[in-house]
């Protein structure tokens, strides 16, 4: 077993996947980890003869290379597009609609549930919903028609205050990692499966998916597959995409792998972190849009990326050169 696996074995299932990796880092770097709540790997110091610096899990950044304001942008979907497009780099646009009355007139016209409707409407009918400050893939998903979207608002409504409405787009979706510019690692990103067992039907399949999906918190996809498709008995070993999102936290899964038009794609993936001033970034884009190998648009961009694939990849290399180069850019190691 290596030391990280041994040290995620000692772990409880709770602890934060990041607080492991960092306390491994230092024990590879030589630096001190010391827990500050009790265990739970909620709150820590990392320290050196450069001082120390203190970090929280949940909704804390786990890279302050990166400035506030350059991760709050990055967090904004909407926010971070407006900024990527002042700077020339292809997105997929996109409009916000707020769920809640509630502050409305200290708001611009135009971005209320009824505006999302006529919005709807000039998208064709069909448009990819996600919350504006959301995470791993929870409500995002393509919707149809104003019932399925105003359903859509109303479920949402109960854990955002607000959403981006996009085209939907086909093309292949990548993430690029990057540092200070660099590129550390590519990975093809895959939608999530169903696996039949000739007994099921795919919407037994989707429920069952669906109640895992609870238990950590993020939404099923309601409404995104043909309803003429849910009766069907998906054979035994048959695997069956499920449309729409493709983070790994929903079900989707990643293999390391650059686009065919690599060094175009990295290009446009430094000019959108550099847009927004981010030293550490994951730049999920679209490659080859309608099969189109020049047409790359960013989808979005995280400034607090997890890096579990690299530990489930047996990645621990790439693992210690992301928090070494936090480390460095605070001032805990000299190099």
């Amino acid at each position: 077993m290596h030391p990280l696996q041994r040290l995620r074995a000692i772990k409880p299932a709770y602890y934060p996947d990041q607080s492991i990796y960092a306390e491994y880092a230092c024990d590879v770097l030589g630096l001190d980890f010391s827990e500050m709540d009790d265990g739970t790997g909620l709150a820590f110091t990392v320290g050196s003869h450069g001082g120390s610096v203190a970090f929280g899990a949940g909704r804390g950044s786990f890279f302050p290379q990166n400035s506030a304001t350059a991760a709050t942008l990055a967090n904004d979907k909407y926010l971070a597009g407006v900024v990527m497009a002042r700077a020339g780099v292809a997105t997929l646009g996109g409009q916000y609609f707020f769920l809640h009355e509630r502050y409305s007139a200290r708001r611009p016209p135009g971005h209320e549930r009824a505006d999302a409707i006529a919005h709807l409407h000039d998208l064709g009918g069909t448009a990819f919903l996600k919350p504006l400050a959301g995470s791993r893939g929870d409500f995002a998903q393509p919707v149809e028609g104003d019932a399925a979207l105003r359903a859509y608002l109303n479920e949402v409504s109960r854990y955002y205050d607000a959403v981006l409405m996009q085209p939907v787009v086909d093309g292949r979706e990548y993430r690029v990692f990057l540092l200070d510019g660099e590129v550390l690692y590519t990975v093809r990103k895959m939608p999530p499966v169903l696996v039949g067992d000739g007994v099921r039907t795919i919407g037994e399949l989707l429920g069952s998916d669906a109640a895992a999906l609870a238990q950590r918190g993020i939404s099923s996809l309601p409404g995104a597959v043909d309803a003429a498709l849910l009766g069907r008995i998906l054979p035994d070993g048959a695997s069956w995409r499920i449309p729409g999102r493709m983070n790994r936290s929903a079900g989707g899964s990643m293999h390391f792998a650059d686009p065919d038009h690599a060094e175009a794609a990295f290009e446009v993936a430094r000019r959108a972190a550099t847009a927004l001033g981010l030293r550490a970034a994951g730049i999920d884009l679209f490659t080859d849009i309608a099969d189109d190998p020049a047409d790359i648009r960013v989808i979005e961009v995280n400034a607090n990326p997890s890096i579990r694939f690299l530990e489930d990849s047996g990645r621990d290399d790439l693992i210690v050169r992301v928090w070494r180069h936090t480390f460095a850019s605070i001032g805990l190691l000299d190099v």
